[in-house]
């Protein structure tokens, strides 16, 4: 009987705790917004299955998502500690604010140009040996998901700022836009649209998606612009923390663009195969990954500075249970891949041999789930510390071996080598940030 009270109260006590609820709250909505991209996954497998059109718009989409996951999203991960500590010492938010805004929208404007200029170059060293409308269908809807650049930097400051004001429910919830915006246009305007269906779903989703995170901020009145001061202190921090934090990005970032240069090597449907093999695996990864990255980050940089011992226990703690839950997942989910793969994508132009290709690299990639997960949690605490240098290093390794395993498994195992090499990939780097973590602890012991 006590057994059983005890653990009521030991519930409720966790149910009082904000981070864990606001971790609950991201994993909610993410599973929701994740549940819905798995329908749109069902939709465009249902209506283009391995075909060219997919392989050229994920090659279209992966420059401006590149630009997205490598200088806008370190933007943000930059300027989250950093806009705590500005909120603890300076409280000149209103300037702190107009500077980071004027910051994500030149990087914004000037990779976007960039990425319109090199279109044929990147296509030409990247991706030879293709037709003149196999070409043509990239660069078409290339030109119409490149704009998405701009409002993908804006909405990720936007939920930046909403995330340090513990406002995680709607930030979280924005995504779901795109999926929504895509499933429209391809069930109502897919013949209207023709080639360019699923760049414009994409690109209304990202618009979308931006206005919605923009109302609910001026609702909570956590926009207050001033004049914007380049000089300030923790401006200077968050600006030497850039470069080592987008040195690390862009290694890590350049690791898709090396698998499907790889892919590409291979015969046609590859591109699509790999990206259909790690939807699960990135279900998985965004429910548990997005939810407790998401909260952390404003957690360890609201709290290191005071005490950074109790903070590594806590970090360590953090990293058991996720290691435990995230191995079970990993277990189900490679015992379950085929019938996954039959019951969510087989119908129509996605056929039964289509299923044994992606169940078979989906394995492949479900490896990677506990590393992954924990090494991003990992990332985050280094980045609410201003420890980015190190992860340029790790980056970099990561990087030479996602190399030398693609180059080496290719030959060996096919398409089924490059998701092997990620998960593989994945492993050593977080067994390498672990390593080190741990040796920062020993310091403050």
């Amino acid at each position: 009987m006590n057994s059983k009270f005890d653990l009521k109260s030991f519930i409720s006590n966790l149910l009082k705790n904000s981070t864990v609820t606001n971790v609950i709250t991201v994993g909610v909505t993410t599973l929701i917004v994740s549940g819905l991209g798995f329908f749109k996954e069902i939709v465009v497998a249902n209506s283009f299955g391995l075909s060219e059109l997919l392989d050229t718009f994920y090659i279209a989409i992966l420059f401006p998502t590149f630009i997205s996951g490598v200088f806008l999203d370190s933007f943000k991960s930059v300027f989250i500690p950093n806009y705590v500590s500005e909120l603890k010492t300076g409280k000149n938010i209103g300037a702190f604010q107009s500077t980071s805004f004027i910051v994500t929208i030149v990087i914004s404007l000037v990779f976007l140009l960039i990425a319109i200029l090199f279109t044929d170059t990147y296509l030409e060293t990247f991706f030879k040996g293709h037709t003149t409308q196999y070409y043509s269908l990239i660069k078409t809807q290339f030109y119409y998901v490149a704009p998405c650049i701009l409002f993908w930097g804006l909405s990720s400051l936007i939920s930046g700022l909403l995330n340090i004001d513990d406002e995680f429910k709607f930030s979280s919830i924005a995504s779901i836009f795109t999926p929504i915006s895509i499933i429209i246009c391809l069930v109502f305007f897919k013949e209207a649209l023709g080639s360019l269906v699923l760049a414009l779903g994409t690109l209304f989703g990202s618009i979308l998606n931006f206005l919605f995170l923009l109302i609910v901020a001026l609702n909570r009145k956590i926009i207050t612009l001033q004049t914007p001061d380049f000089i300030s202190v923790n401006i200077k921090v968050l600006f030497k923390q850039i470069p080592a934090k987008v040195s690390s990005s862009l290694l890590s970032g350049i690791n898709p663009l090396i698998d499907q240069y790889f892919s590409a090597q291979l015969i046609v449907g590859s591109i699509a195969a790999l990206n259909y093999g790690i939807k699960i695996p990135a279900f998985a990864i965004s429910i548990v990954g997005i939810a407790v990255g998401n909260v952390l980050l404003p957690y360890f940089s609201k709290n290191a500075v005071d005490n950074k011992e109790a903070t590594f226990k806590k970090l360590k703690l953090i990293l058991k249970y996720l290691i435990i839950s995230s191995s079970i997942i990993v277990i189900i989910l490679v015992l379950l891949s085929s019938p996954i793969i039959w019951l969510v994508f087989e119908r129509n132009a996605f056929t039964s041999s289509d299923t044994v290709i992606v169940s078979k690299i989906q394995q492949m990639y479900i490896l990677q789930i506990p590393s992954y997960i924990s090494g991003l949690v990992m990332v985050k605490f280094l980045t609410s510390i201003n420890k980015n240098n190190f992860m340029v290093l790790t980056s970099l390794v990561s990087l030479i071996l996602n190399i030398v395993f693609n180059f080496i498994l290719i030959d060996v195992m096919g398409v089924y080598g490059l998701a092997l090499a990620t998960s593989l990939v994945s492993i050593v780097n977080s067994i390498i940030l672990y390593v080190y973590i741990n040796k920062l602890n020993s310091s403050y012991v």
